[in-house]
């Protein structure tokens, strides 16, 4: 992160920074394709988002990497004991942590809800103890608080201009996992969970024990068919709700939306092989995305200017 933006957002005190670079850095490293978004924002606004993505990746580290030489009842404690801590620096307004001095001073800023981050830390203690969802409607608590709420704490930063930009955020942010559900169904098995609705599978002849077996059958297409199909009606849902962001952020989240969900497409491409092969968005179709998203963004730098370290008044 440059010390411009770091500047233009405000953000002066030297350990705060670090924490806002240790954010970046994590951004950086895990979630490439977001961290090149985030260089359509004003310079002024990233290290917010830089933030917010540096609490959930270290959360989910304490569930899938960092602690994965201690038993899940340890996780869990160790996840409760962290969240714990960060909503008693919530309440106090300051954090001594690296990550989360960033999170709390974000969360200040732009009058986050803390509800989103409990709904958070809830779906990130499930994924420790449940394996499998029976009903879309028992995968929605887990999605709506791994990612729903990700466009939430997201939008103020966003400045919206009409309060409907928050519904609209939360099918984004549920299109975006979904997709990521439809293309890692190999992956998520080798970590024993299944995040597709076992009814669903059951609709078209698909057990879990089919899914192990790790073989592309007829069934087990339709039933990604039609898994795909919610992430496209929920990714049209959403668009309306991108134009309801300030023109300086639209580019930024327009670019998300095409690269995010643009991975059923790749699921699509490879035939729906994705027991053996991982989909990925092609570099074609993301400089064909970027491109133009980088000239709005620039355009609407010239006009809005840089950003604004403490933003619009939020839309309630």
């Amino acid at each position: 992160m440059s010390s411009r933006d770091l500047d233009l957002a405000g953000i002066t005190d030297p350990s705060m920074r670090a924490s806002y670079e240790r954010c970046r850095q994590l951004n950086a490293a895990h979630g490439k394709t977001y961290y090149l978004a985030t260089l359509l924002l004003p310079p002024a606004k990233r290290p917010y988002v830089h933030a917010l993505y540096g609490f959930a990746r270290y959360a989910d580290e304490i569930v899938d990497d960092l602690a994965s030489t201690l038993t899940e009842e340890e996780k869990a404690d160790w996840l409760r004991s962290w969240g714990e801590q960060f909503f008693a620096d919530l309440r106090r307004g300051r954090s001594d942590d690296d990550v989360c001095r960033a999170v709390v001073d974000t969360v200040r800023r732009w009058d986050i809800p803390v509800e989103h981050f409990e709904a958070f830390l809830n779906s990130m203690t499930m994924d420790l103890t449940v394996t499998e969802y029976p009903t879309y409607d028992d995968l929605y608590e887990y999605v709506y608080g791994s990612a729903a709420v990700i466009g939430l704490q997201m939008v103020p930063i966003l400045e919206p201009t009409a309060p409907e930009a928050y519904d609209r955020a939360k099918d984004l942010g549920v299109a975006f996992q979904l997709a990521n559900f439809v293309r890692d169904v190999g992956e998520d098995l080798e970590r024993g969970r299944v995040y597709l609705p076992l009814d669903e599978l059951a609709a078209f002849g698909v057990t879990r024990t089919d899914l192990e077996r790790r073989v592309v059958t007829p069934d087990i297409r339709a039933a990604l068919e039609f898994q795909i199909a919610r992430v496209r009606e929920l990714e049209e849902a959403s668009r309306p709700g991108i134009a309801q962001l300030h023109p300086s952020s639209q580019p930024c989240i327009e670019a998300a939306r095409v690269l995010y969900c643009g991975i059923v497409d790749a699921v699509e491409e490879i035939d729906y092989q994705v027991f053996d092969r991982r989909a990925t968005v092609s570099r074609a179709r993301r400089i064909r995305v970027a491109l133009p998203a980088w000239r709005a963004a620039r355009q609407a730098r010239r006009r809005y200017g840089e950003g604004h370290p403490h933003g619009l008044h939020p839309v309630a």
